[in-house]
């Protein structure tokens, strides 16, 4: 199976927010770990802080992740101004879906954003959303091992 983002782009810096709003979209979901923070990290950069800033200027924005862990979940939750869903179970969607419908926002006005073909994309494409693939943030640092695991991923999408 073959899974087409809307968008392949290298980072969430790359996103053209105002192209975005031009075609209707009126929220941003992005993934947590490794899309707008170090994997396992709970701490979001100045730059990434800056660009969130940007986001909320345009859109209902909200973090969606599968992350369980308790203590993780609180170190983001304290740092987020922003709906963030823990636990979202992505490709799966039923989570992710009332989790939009609490918060009125229709799928189809909807982009998400990550860094996971198998698991972000393919929730957003489930979803009926636009969906935005990007490199994991700390691409630059991550091991080799974690490099190849992430290219293996990518030959599941279309270009």
């Amino acid at each position: 199976m073959f899974i087409k983002p809307d968008y392949n782009l290298k980072s969430i810096y790359d996103i053209d927010l105002d192209e975005l709003q031009n075609q209707g979209i009126k929220a941003m979901l992005f993934d947590l770990d490794s899309t707008l923070m170090a994997s396992k990290s709970g701490i979001y950069t100045d730059e990434v802080y800056s660009f969130i800033k940007k986001v909320q200027e345009k859109f209902f924005m909200a973090v969606v992740s599968n992350n369980n862990n308790p203590a993780y979940i609180k170190k983001v939750s304290e740092i987020s101004h922003f709906p963030v869903l823990f636990h979202a179970c992505k490709p799966k969607t039923g989570i992710v879906l009332k989790f939009l419908e609490k918060h009125n926002v229709n799928p189809k006005d909807c982009v998400l954003v990550g860094d996971r073909p198998l698991t972000d994309i393919l929730c957003g494409k489930r979803l009926g959303c636009k969906t935005i693939l990007v490199d994991s943030i700390t691409a630059d640092t991550e091991s080799k091992l974690v490099r190849f695991v992430r290219a293996l991923e990518r030959l599941s999408i279309k270009k």
